[in-house]
């Protein structure tokens, strides 16, 4: 080697080491800004953003108003009224006393302003609507519980979208540094005249062709971003990495005691419905029974509370008085017989969605299990193919097969990778899926 040359190979390898350095080094830095999403991260994160959230805060308001006008039935009420009038008519009476006094008669104008009060001593349905109204936010809350689960799925489904697309390209990006590097020899053959021109460019037509994949991927995975980010209301970039979550522990002790799990919202939805049911029940009965209240008057008007006075006074009255409707025309029977049917329905739906719950499990498990079955052949036939295209990428370099044939080899090892991180996601979202069906957290 002559010192020129020399000092060419020196320079080229110091250029080649400053620009490895340079991409490490700004590898390190974007994966020093990469953020790791965590599925249950979003999932949190797409419940509490929705708007259907805050619901909750407004039903228990809009329940404590309720609730305080129920209470307020048993303060005290006061009262004012006045009024005048006069009668076409009046009430005489015809009788003529001795020496000539005869009895008055009324005026035909009267008049009356007074003030009433009234204070319930004994009122039994107050704290039975009292009880009704706490039960029906209870089951608001639940229905509005109920309503937020669909997102989490929504979070799944936008989340194992992104990573499909994530892995896949990553696969692409790996086959594509292999092509390079088999087209690098095919144009050094066509240079040394041991290889046709077509060689090198079919290599290249695939690369093409691969690079179009990857911006398609990486599209893919844009859009599904886009979805999380509208979701959960974080900014979520292509630098955010996903990474499956680690969910077979959790399948596993989900499916030991799954006979007992009943963390879907619905579930509550039910029982709170049964309380509601049972709390009206009661109400009934508190109004059948008697109320006492005391009361009074005071007011200044004539006539008073002499009707034959033409004087106007002052006048006063109280006491105490008891409601009671012991015979209604059996409205309060048929009204207890509707809560019965009600609850017969409600019953029945609870039945059907334990029903559905179970073919829902039934389904997602088996999916599973499909999944680690094939799961478990894919690295074999990985082997295989690397071992094929071993073979394959020699007799390539010593221009035995054309690129053509080496191209279908690691189409197939790059097919059956795809294959496998396809698996392996799709895996993770089925747990995942199962898991969330339950109702139970993921992280």
């Amino acid at each position: 080697m002559t010192r020129r040359h020399a000092s060419t190979s020196v320079w080229l390898i110091t250029a080649f080491s400053m620009l490895a350095l340079a991409h490490s080094a700004g590898a390190q830095r974007n994966a020093a800004t990469r953020d790791t999403l965590r599925l249950g991260d979003l999932q949190t994160e797409a419940v509490q953003r929705d708007p259907r959230a805050r619901q909750l805060d407004l039903l228990a308001t809009q329940s404590s108003l309720r609730e305080g006008d129920v209470s307020a039935t048993r303060l005290p009420t006061i009262g004012a009224n006045a009024q005048g009038q006069y009668q076409s008519q009046v009430v005489t009476i015809p009788l003529q006393l001795p020496n000539g006094i005869s009895v008055p008669v009324p005026s035909h104008d009267s008049y009356d302003a007074y003030l009433t009060a009234q204070q319930p001593l004994y009122d039994p349905s107050v704290s039975a609507r009292r009880g009704v109204e706490r039960a029906q936010l209870a089951v608001s809350q639940a229905a509005a519980r109920s309503s937020l689960f669909t997102l989490r799925q929504n979070v799944n489904d936008a989340y194992f979208a992104a990573l499909m697309e994530q892995v896949q390209s990553e696969e692409q990006q790996s086959a594509i540094t292999d092509l390079e590097a088999h087209r690098d020899v095919a144009v050094n053959r066509v240079k040394q005249g041991a290889a046709l021109p077509s060689e090198a460019e079919m290599l290249e037509a695939e690369l093409l062709r691969r690079k179009q994949a990857v911006d398609a991927l990486d599209a893919g995975r844009a859009a599904a971003l886009a979805v999380l980010a509208n979701l959960t209301g974080r900014p979520v970039g292509q630098t955010d990495a996903l990474a499956p979550p680690d969910l077979a522990a959790a399948v596993a002790q989900a499916r030991r005691s799954i006979d007992t799990l009943s963390a879907r919202p619905e579930y509550e939805q039910f029982a709170r419905n049964r309380d509601l049911l049972a709390e009206q029940q009661a109400s009934l009965g508190a109004a059948d029974r008697p109320r006492v209240s005391a009361f009074g008057r005071a007011g200044y008007g004539r006539p008073g509370l002499n009707p034959l006075s033409q004087d106007f006074q002052s006048y006063w009255l109280a006491g105490v008085k008891v409601d009671w409707t012991p015979w209604n025309w059996g409205t309060t029977r048929r009204d207890q017989e509707a809560l019965t049917v009600q609850k017969q329905i409600v019953e029945t739906d609870a039945a059907a969605f334990r029903k559905s719950v179970e073919r829902g499990v039934t389904q997602e498990l088996a999916n599973i299990d499909q999944l680690e079955h094939t799961l478990a052949g894919d690295d074999t036939i990985i082997a295989l193919r690397e071992h094929i295209l071993r073979e394959t990428d020699i007799r390539f370099r010593e221009g035995v097969i054309t690129s053509a044939e080496y191209v279908d080899r690691e189409t197939d090892l790059l097919n059956a990778r795809l294959a496998r991180v396809s698996h392996r996601v799709q895996l993770a979202q089925a747990r995942a899926n199962f898991l969330t069906f339950l109702g139970l957290g993921v992280r």
